[in-house]
């Protein structure tokens, strides 16, 4: 997914500390098409949760009346995509030729490295459901694996852990003794927690870890039994971070709820993020829009619209942050 704000405004957060948890509320934000996005990461006050840097929200949209989403092809470097859906279809395809349909309970993973270039959309009508909802991340790639070779890998088999009737699904990374099959580049965890009828479930945290917590779907509570203090409540487009330390995330909710669950080891490394890159440097930004304006990236095969062109450099510079 696109990140098409080259010039963020300045955004007041309404910040509720609950002990161990901070709550930090989206701001909105808007994608190759239009369409409306609650964008979680990042922010002034918290610029990563481990190695995850960019967590767009967006969804449930009926797309029966339209096209639904259409992400035009853009670059990437120095970081990987998590593509999940809640409800839906989304079409990928890339400039390694690949074109894949993910489905709910499917991962997309994108490994951008050096750089590559991709689109996202909605199958044509009839064919796809009227409901589109879902999460698109990004993954920072540490300084020694910035520019790996590109790559893309589908996932449609993934371990699912139960405890009473929860059911927590290992997207990335590994939990509680059980690993994705995704390669990543750094100790994370991505998690969708399903509580089918409501109730309560406690999920061991990893040495070092600190985590994210978002509900999809309806209000939910987040603590950590082991800190004193009433948990912290939630709703879309708000985001429970617990401090790396906390022994377990405790995720309530009083009726059916999905939530989605980010963690991993702070990344302790300065990043300088702009349009669709992560690097450690300005001039690597500049390298980067100057390869996609010249066609390095590659082409994007098979999407019917002109590739994204790249925003102007802010004026007053790129800054690690």
């Amino acid at each position: 997914m696109s990140n098409t704000d080259p010039a963020p405004e300045a955004v007041t957060l309404r910040a509720g500390v609950v002990d161990a948890v901070d709550v930090l509320e989206a701001r909105k934000a808007a994608i190759g098409d239009g369409t409306e996005v609650r964008r979680l990461l990042p922010q002034r006050v918290l610029r990563t949760i481990g190695a995850w840097c960019f967590l767009d929200h967006y969804g449930p949209d009926d797309t029966s009346g339209g096209p639904g989403m259409q992400v035009p092809p853009h670059p990437h470097i120095g970081l990987q995509t998590v593509t999940w859906l809640f409800d839906g279809l989304v079409l990928h395809r890339d400039s390694l030729g690949s074109k894949q349909l993910i489905t709910p309970g499917e991962l997309n993973l994108m490994t951008s490295g050096r750089g590559i270039a991709h689109s996202e959309e909605s199958p044509a009508s009839p064919a796809r459901p009227a409901l589109l909802h879902g999460v698109q991340l990004w993954i920072a790639l540490p300084r020694e694996h910035q520019f790996a070779e590109p790559a893309f890998a589908h996932h449609a088999d993934l371990p699912v852990l139960r405890s009473g009737d929860a059911r927590v699904t290992v997207v990335v990374g590994e939990h509680a003794g059980e690993r994705s099959p995704a390669t990543v580049f750094s100790p994370l965890a991505g998690l969708e927690v399903t509580l089918p009828d409501g109730g309560s479930v406690t999920l061991p945290a990893a040495d070092g870890f600190e985590y994210g917590v978002i509900a999809a779907d309806g209000p939910a509570e987040v603590g950590c039994p082991a800190v004193a203090g009433a948990p912290a409540r939630i709703e879309p487009g708000m985001l429970a971070h617990l401090p790396a330390g906390v022994p377990s995330v405790t995720v309530s909710a009083a009726g059916p709820r999905r939530l989605f669950v980010v963690g991993g080891v702070p990344l302790g490394e300065p990043l300088v993020m702009w349009w669709n890159f992560v690097a450690r440097t300005a001039a690597e930004i500049t390298a980067a829009r100057d390869a996609w304006i010249a066609g390095a990236f590659g082409e994007v095969r098979g999407y019917a619209g002109n590739p994204l062109a790249a925003p102007p450099l802010p004026p007053g510079g790129l800054k690690p942050r």
